[in-house]
């Protein structure tokens, strides 16, 4: 994984959202996409960014896209990894309801294992 590059893209996110107010669709969507083509590039060393180089602030700007990982990789390790590090960030967790965005990674997880099922 490309730390460095993960972490100019989210320096741009946090610049879209102090000095646009969030309300720059395509440059939301831009850092969306990179992000998550990142972050699924390479699940393992992703894994380990997570575990331990990912910084509070790094997790809650994940939230913004768990699910759509979850969505494009199926990749349980991940979510479970990333779910794991609530209790290390629980005021991130409060502040930005990282909760919900597991819970709806977790959903399309199991989405995905229904769809497998009825093939």
């Amino acid at each position: 994984m490309n730390i460095e590059k993960f972490r100019e893209i989210i320096k741009e996110r946090i610049r879209i959202s102090v000095e646009c107010n969030d309300e720059w669709d395509y440059g939301i969507e831009n850092c969306w996409k990179q992000e998550i083509e990142i972050l699924t590039e390479d699940i393992p060393s992703s894994i380990l960014f997570l575990q331990n180089d990912c910084t509070a602030d790094e997790y809650s700007w994940i939230s913004e896209v768990i699910e759509d990982i979850a969505e494009k990789t199926n990749n349980r390790d991940f979510i479970v990894c990333y779910k794991s590090l609530m209790t290390k960030y629980p005021e991130e967790c409060s502040k930005y309801n990282i909760a919900g965005s597991i819970e709806y990674a977790e959903a399309a997880l199991r989405e995905e294992e229904n769809d497998g099922k009825e093939s």
